[in-house]
């Protein structure tokens, strides 16, 4: 545990939650797209999710400066979405961020804390302080979205998941289609 505490198991609202979701990476659904040499399919991630540590440098830039930049990041895999990329505290200026109020509940990894810079009331970034004991390896690191900062992967600048609420970094090395297109909801 992150904190050292003794967890209570999760409730029963999370385990629904948890179970509602379609598809779970055992197999390709007829519409995903065929991954090509040197692309991995969002739809062989797995439901429930995994952290797969990364050593490609991950830049983020806010207002023409570098907000964070790291070589020891760690992409979430869930079926159906473009992975977000977490980087650990000490690779974020976090002097650039202002804690946001209120959050959202994650069924996999728990309650999030959302960030804004001090001059957008969008939040751009997020964080899990007390994650559910899958994802207490993210504790504390952030992740960003990508539709309001500019987000690189060994260069290549990445393209914002579809919709406000979703922060997957869509890349030329995965296929999909990806969760937060209309009619995705239950994917």
């Amino acid at each position: 545990m992150a904190d050292g505490k003794a967890r209570e198991p999760l409730p029963v609202w999370v385990l629904e939650a948890r179970k509602k979701w379609k598809f779970r990476g055992a197999q390709r659904p007829p519409f995903a797209v065929d991954p090509g040499p040197g692309q991995e399919s969002v739809w062989d991630y797995p439901r429930p999710p995994r952290i797969a540590a990364d050593t490609r440098r991950v830049e983020v830039e806010l207002d023409g400066q570098i907000l964070a930049a790291s070589c020891d990041s760690g992409r979430i895999l869930e079926t159906a979405s473009p992975p977000t990329f977490y980087l650990p505290p000490r690779d974020v200026q976090q002097p650039m961020l202002v804690a946001a109020t209120g959050g959202s509940f994650c069924e996999w990894k728990g309650e999030a804390r959302y960030w804004l810079s001090a001059h957008d009331p969008q939040p751009i970034a997020w964080s899990y302080p007390d994650p559910l004991p899958e994802f207490e390896a993210l504790t504390n690191w952030f992740s960003f979205y990508p539709s309001r900062v500019r987000c690189w992967v060994d260069g290549v600048e990445v393209q914002p998941q579809t919709g406000d609420f979703y922060g997957g970094w869509v890349t030329p090395d995965i296929t999909g289609p990806f969760k937060g297109e209309p009619g995705s909801g239950s994917w």
